[in-house]
């Protein structure tokens, strides 16, 4: 690893958890291949929708805390889980409302609270919310592009993995040569930037 990189890595794991542990790295393939569902976020939109329950159909918005309230089941902290698991919890707390099962509960998000950040050799280095998923290649779009001194191939991404940090390694400098289609760019297969992540573009 280059001694710039090096410094940005260490300055961007002390700004983002100093208490957390640091993990072994990954490789973007490794990481591409886990392809965890998204975790919920303060800020984000849900829509919750309890089948043959019209009145318990809604959209909310996850408040900063994490929470959201809900008819019949109160206050949640949803920080951090799967849909999957939100849709157990309000069907856990819709329990007593039903002499019989419950009805299935689904639950949809729309990730307005996502937000990552880039620092390094880009244009317009910040944070972002761009309101939707995004992989590398349109986070570093996002942030105005690589300047002519950025090493591509060794874009790192830092990510709270729980109680740890980790690293992830992607290389991207064969997308920005001339004569790259829009299917090099399709099976590049690269990877989803996650809420909270850091892009360090050396």
């Amino acid at each position: 690893m280059h001694f710039s990189l090096k410094k940005m890595v260490i300055a961007a794991i002390a700004v983002l958890m100093a208490q957390f542990t640091f993990s072994v790295p990954a490789t973007a393939q490794d990481q591409q291949a886990q392809s965890a569902d998204y975790r919920i976020n303060p800020g984000d939109s849900v829509e919750i929708y309890v089948w043959g329950e019209e009145r318990l159909q809604r959209t909310v918005n996850v408040l900063p805390d994490g929470s959201i309230a809900f008819p019949l089941v109160g206050q949640l902290n949803v920080r951090g889980l799967l849909p999957s698991e939100l849709e157990q919890r309000i069907r856990d707390g819709l329990q007593d409302q039903y002499r019989g099962d419950v009805p299935q509960v689904t639950v949809s998000v729309a990730p307005s609270g996502m937000q990552f950040s880039i620092i390094g050799r880009v244009n317009s280095p910040g944070s972002f919310q761009p309101g939707r998923y995004v992989n590398a290649l349109e986070a570093l779009s996002l942030a105005g592009g690589p300047n002519e001194f950025a090493d591509l191939n060794n874009v790192v991404i830092i990510r709270k993995n729980g109680t740890q940090l980790q690293t992830i390694r992607v290389r991207m400098a064969a997308l920005f040569k001339s004569g790259v289609s829009e299917r090099d760019v399709a099976n590049a297969n690269l990877i989803r930037i996650e809420s909270g992540d850091t892009v360090i573009v050396p």
